[in-house]
């Protein structure tokens, strides 16, 4: 469980951290961007965003990939 836990994490730090190094100056306009919006349109944003993490998991282990240690019961 602790592996996936450090795999999953290395890959969002992976994620931002290109995104900072390819494109600091968009990831800066950005959270511009972000700043400007209504509250109400950012807690949007991340109730998409973590709606969208749940379908990936969902799709991750379809594909056979054990999320926290849970198998598929048979």
């Amino acid at each position: 469980m602790i592996a996936t836990v450090f795999l999953a994490m290395g890959l969002v730090l992976l994620t931002e951290g290109l995104a900072w190094w390819l494109a600091p100056s968009l990831v800066e306009r950005l959270l511009e961007m972000m700043r400007d919006l209504p509250l109400a349109a950012r807690r949007q944003l991340g109730l998409l965003a973590i709606v969208s993490g749940l379908i990936l998991l969902w799709i991750a282990h379809q594909f056979g990939a054990q999320i926290l240690g849970v198998k598929e019961a048979m």
